[in-house]
């Protein structure tokens, strides 16, 4: 049995997420599909992260384990084949017989996405969220420092959502204008969000956006983004951001 590490990009707009479900096709089923027709035999494939419906990913890294014996360049043409057009392996690589996707990863970039102005795109409508009024990028990166370092995050979560702990830690949380020459974008103006942490909650990124969002309207401030996070409850914070802007960066080990 060998144990092979995954680099995989996807489009995530007609997924249900990564993860498998009961109903809709997700990006896991579909690796697994694909690595089970190769195998002749279940596979399970592990994600790095539970991407969301909708979220997309540049660099998402998963583990499997299988046992034939083709080289990792023709392995991940045979997976790319077999794969829909919008999923596509990048890169496969020998790991460790331990290695594990999750569980190793010490830390994930995501990359949030807004587009300014009255009209956006057609090409970007699908990789970001479209916000008619400005918002203020100085009031927005001031508020953000906030959220840097271990805290509790349960007001940043999606309501009802179960797990061990909800203490994270955030390395960086950044607000900038995104450059003027991304093509796509047809000359509209857009901002980027891109939080860097150890490990994050379910929509906790996009409910960090949707916060950040209300303080670049003018909305809220930092003092308010300090006493969401210390208070805890997820009715103080702001909108769950559009899953659409959302992207996976990078994962580090």
């Amino acid at each position: 049995m060998r144990t092979l590490k995954l680099t995989v990009a996807y489009e995530g707009t007609g997924y249900v997420g990564w993860q498998r479900q009961l109903t809709g096709p997700s990006i896991q089923a579909c690796l697994e599909t694909a690595f089970a027709d190769i195998e002749e035999g279940p596979v399970t494939v592990v994600g790095a992260g539970r991407t969301d419906a909708g979220v997309h990913a540049v660099a998402q890294v998963a583990s499997v384990g299988i046992r034939h014996n083709m080289a990792p360049d023709v392995l991940q043409r045979a997976v790319n084949v077999r794969l829909p057009a919008d999923i596509r392996v990048m890169r496969v690589d020998l790991a460790s017989p331990d290695f594990h996707a999750r569980f190793d990863a010490t830390a994930k970039v995501y990359r949030y996405r807004l587009l300014h102005g009255p009209v956006v795109s057609p090409f970007a409508r699908r990789y970001g969220w479209h916000l008619r009024s400005p918002v203020e990028i100085e009031r927005m990166s001031d508020a953000a420092d906030v959220l840097v370092g271990e805290h509790d995050f349960s007001a940043f979560r999606a309501a009802g959502s179960a797990t061990k702990t909800t203490i994270r830690r955030l390395f960086t949380v950044a607000v900038r204008p995104a450059p003027d020459d991304d093509w796509w974008c047809d000359g509209s103006r857009s901002t980027v969000i891109e939080v860097r942490g150890s490990g994050f909650l379910r929509h906790m990124v996009r409910v960090i956006v949707g916060t950040l969002v209300d303080v670049g309207k003018g909305a809220r401030d930092r003092c308010d983004v300090e006493r969401v996070l210390r208070q805890g409850d997820r009715a103080l914070a702001g909108p769950t951001a559009p899953p659409e802007g959302l992207c996976l960066m990078k994962v580090e080990y």
